[in-house]
């Protein structure tokens, strides 16, 4: 089983002026990331809109970041689709790139039963035979990965792990305990990773990453060589920014973030629309301590 480990940033897609994706910066904004300490990549995921692109956009900036990665560096795609085939489609580009793993909502829009959700990652396996990290986020998809599932797919070697979006410890909890050994627990409920850590998430795939990826990385290595304190108190510090991130406009604040640290990625696609003045100066007076990080 791959294994995963430290802070993998879920990658914002920037766009330059006219709309189109800016390898200029993206190149920039990975090279700043590989320097404050991530351990790999995640493209075309949910904050890298990659509901908002086209299959060529996407797979451009897949081979991209496959490019741009080091030997050692982890490399998840996003391959998601509303359908099967769709993502079964996307999963076999981004195993003849040479992505290690992909990650898996359930397919948008159409809020599949438990049996539903089984079978279709069942068939994507059997199609694909490539390593997924689930990610359940109800949030957005209108539909937990439940037990159910998880008890049906907890034995396929393929499922390597489950980034666990729903923002309730207790399910960190329960997936941690219940499928010990079998699939491996993922921060993805960034403002209680540190709670995460504490209950076995060895990896965290971190939006926040984008923009405040050197206290992320420190706080995760501080908590891998044992000093819980001081992980603790990283946390402290950016939960602030942390908590205004998932308050609304999570992207947009992404991007906006990136601006302020000085590497813009340009704005969000609609129908994301932009931070008002009050939500640019909440944030920015929430990454204040992120920004004089040192």
């Amino acid at each position: 089983m791959l294994k995963l480990s430290g802070v993998m940033p879920a990658l914002v897609t920037p766009f330059d002026a006219r709309g189109l994706v800016d390898f200029a910066a993206f190149g920039k904004h990975l090279a700043d990331l590989r320097a404050a300490g991530v351990s790999g990549w995640v493209p075309c995921g949910s904050s890298g809109e990659y509901n908002l692109m086209s299959d060529p956009e996407r797979e451009s900036v897949l081979r991209f970041v496959k490019d741009f990665a080091l030997p050692g560096e982890t490399l998840i795609a996003g391959t998601n689709a509303p359908s099967t085939s769709g993502v079964i489609a996307n999963t076999l580009r981004a195993k003849e790139m040479g992505y290690h793993a992909v990650l898996l909502a359930v397919p948008f829009y159409t809020k599949p039963t438990q049996a539903e959700i089984i079978a279709h990652f069942k068939a994507v396996i059997a199609a694909t035979d490539m390593d997924i990290v689930l990610y359940s986020y109800p949030g957005k998809d209108g539909v937990e990965i439940g037990y159910e599932a998880l008890d049906a797919l907890a034995d396929e070697p393929r499922i390597i792990g489950i980034k666990e979006s729903s923002g309730i410890l207790q399910r960190a909890i329960g997936i941690s305990t219940r499928y010990a050994g079998r699939i491996q627990l993922v921060s993805g409920s960034d403002d209680i990773a540190w709670d995460f850590m504490q209950w076995g998430a060895d990896s965290w795939i971190c939006g926040p990453a984008n923009c405040m990826a050197k206290p992320v990385c420190e706080m995760d290595a501080a908590f891998r060589r044992g000093d819980h304190i001081r992980a603790k108190e990283i946390m402290t510090a950016i939960w602030p920014a942390m908590n205004v991130l998932e308050s609304g406009k999570f992207v947009q604040k992404l991007k906006y973030g990136c601006e302020l640290q000085g590497n813009p990625v340009g704005e969000c696609r609609m129908p994301f629309g932009p931070l008002t003045d009050a939500e640019k100066a909440e944030f920015a007076a929430a990454m204040q301590p992120i920004l004089d990080w040192t």
